[in-house]
């Protein structure tokens, strides 16, 4: 048979135990390149659940047709030099990933930015997939297959052959599921990450073939291709077009990308390069020009203000605002990523004295007993706030938590209005639980934010009066007033007057049938938030598409030059 015929050739497959070695670290290359995808694809397209489905798709997809074309070469021409040589090129493809993937992502948004309407970052994000990520897997793909073939005497153990494979397949898979997310992308980073397993996987066809003693030109160019993106790939990072100069601190958590930059007159975060600032701290005292200054309306909202709960406090920008303006109201914070905070003591200034618990929100909620008069929420994922923290069984929680006559504010960090918007989803459903009459709404200039505020009425006080509360304090002269007479700061107060003026009252979802609430059954908060995501692109890159359609692209080209 030809298979005899070629394991005598090959004496390193005569034990099979070689095939096990490497069925177990093809399988553990598969896992850790779709984990890898997803924080190759993170600062760019987001991590929410949509492109998790996209990446498992596209893989599941690569990973099908490689078994069924792996299983048709296997049976065609059972030679075990060519599956060696399709896990090298799969090995060196994956390790070139790092060093030109963002490039490959850059460019493909760039060409579909201006040619695609609508679901731009869904369609991206699956053209990025399926060009980056699903050759390689593809290739180990017909890994299995082709080792079953090699691996099988006769009919007799071929069951017991296939079952042994299929362990060793999922325990590596195993290891690369828990290795990156736990060990690696925090320690190494994502780069680093791909470079690892590669260079794992690249170790199986070198040795078989070193022990064959064939293709050793194709193991040295590989060795070569590996070694130049090992030394170039971690010299540049995802937002390679930064200037170096003003990046403080460029690094991964088990959650997040993070960058810190050191500008002129602030130091900002941000969890992904593409999707704006999340923290920010001015190198000089007073307001930060951003939505956490419109915030800064719920303690004079608030019957009173003397302490304050953050849920998803970052690196501490809205504490520093609270504790500037109101010195003695007592905070604490939550943040699920440590990383972040542990960036808020070295390049942000947080106060040191601020209890700062490493929790989710939600889940630090249900296990605390205590009440606050101003609940901060601003725990986005992304592109929107995670579907836990955006129901009304979470805002009910947040309602319980707060004192009587205490105030809620939420950032809402994409205008988006009309049927079906996610802030239309999360104004019903904040309504819902605190009422409509004690809900009011400002956008923050010059932003893509809005906040909202809901303030818990005083059960034991009348309803009109807990009606009238919330209309009668965002009144410009009186919302400014109430400002200065609990910080007695004139900056503070004349920005609350205007911020009282951009104040709009909501509706009451209840008389609208196709108003939105959403509920931990339903929540698809990264659906509307990929469709705000859409508008806004649509918007800025409608006249791009304007001219492409007039001048072409040499026309295009000028205008961006």
């Amino acid at each position: 048979m030809a298979q005899a015929a070629t394991d005598n050739k090959r004496p390193i497959l005569t034990s099979k135990i070689f095939l096990y070695v490497t069925e177990f670290f093809s399988g553990m290359a598969v896992m850790a390149a779709e984990l890898g995808a997803s924080r190759l694809l993170a600062p760019y397209f987001s991590s929410s659940q949509i492109v998790w489905t996209i990446i498992i798709g596209t893989i599941m997809i690569a990973l099908a047709l490689g078994a069924v074309f792996g299983g048709r070469w296997a049976d065609r021409d059972p030679n075990p030099d060519k599956l060696y040589m399709r896990i090298l090129i799969a090995a060196v493809w994956i390790a070139l990933i790092p060093l030109v993937g963002k490039y490959v992502i850059l460019a493909i948004s760039g060409l579909l930015i201006v040619t695609v309407s609508t679901n731009f970052l869904v369609i991206a994000a699956f053209v990025s997939c399926m060009i980056i990520f699903v050759p390689p897997l593809f290739l180990l793909g017909t890994v299995t297959p082709g080792l079953n073939k090699f691996a099988t005497d006769s009919l007799d153990d071929n069951a017991s052959v296939v079952g042994r494979l299929s362990a060793c397949n999922t325990v590596g898979s195993i290891l690369g599921t828990f290795l990156p997310t736990f060990v690696t992308i925090p320690a190494v980073g994502t780069f680093v990450t791909f470079l690892i397993f590669s260079g794992v996987l690249l170790c199986l066809p070198i040795i078989y073939f070193l022990a064959a003693r064939i293709r050793r030109i194709a193991c040295a160019i590989a060795v070569v291709i590996f070694i130049v993106s090992a030394i170039l790939s971690p010299m540049t990072g995802f937002a390679f077009w930064e200037r170096r100069s003003t990046i403080a601190y460029e690094g991964e958590s088990i959650y997040n990308y993070l960058q810190v930059k050191n500008l002129t007159d602030r130091t900002i975060l941000s969890t992904n390069v593409l999707f704006g600032v999340q923290s920010v701290t001015m190198k000089q005292p007073g307001l930060t020009g951003m939505y956490y200054d419109t915030a800064l309306a719920a303690p004079a909202l608030a019957d009173q203000a003397n302490s304050a709960l953050i849920l998803g406090m970052g690196t501490g920008t809205y504490a520093r605002q609270l504790r500037q303006y109101y010195p003695n109201i007592a905070i604490t914070g939550v943040e699920i990523d440590q990383k972040i905070t542990d960036l808020a003591g070295t390049y942000f200034d947080e106060p040191a004295d601020i209890d700062v618990s490493t929790y989710d929100g939600r889940a630090w909620l249900a296990a605390s007993h205590d009440t606050y008069d101003v609940i901060m929420v601003d725990a986005y994922q992304d592109i929107t706030i995670p579907f836990q923290m955006s129901s009304t069984e979470f805002f009910t929680m947040v309602r319980n938590h707060l004192n009587p006559g205490g105030v809620m504010v939420v950032n809402m960090n994409m205008i988006s209005d009309g049927t079906g918007s996610i802030n239309e989803a999360l104004t019903d459903t904040i309504s819902s639980v605190f009422g409509f009459a004690n809900v009011r709404t400002a956008d923050v200039p010059n932003t893509t934010n809005r906040e909202l505020f809901a303030k818990k009425l005083d059960d034991s006080a009348g309803s009109k009066n807990a009606d009238d509360a919330m209309s009668a304090l965002s009144n410009a002269a009186t919302l400014e007033s109430r400002t200065y007479d609990r910080t007695h700061s004139h900056e503070l107060a004349a920005t609350m007057g205007a911020v009282a003026q951009r104040m709009t009252a909501v509706s009451n979802p209840a008389d609208r049938a196709n108003a939105t609430i959403l509920t931990d059954d339903k929540a698809p908060v990264e659906v509307l938030g990929m469709r705000a995501i859409d508008n806004i692109i649509a918007e800025q890159a409608g006249p791009y598409r304007d001219l492409l359609r007039k001048e072409g692209i040499a026309g295009l080209l000028r205008a961006v030059q």
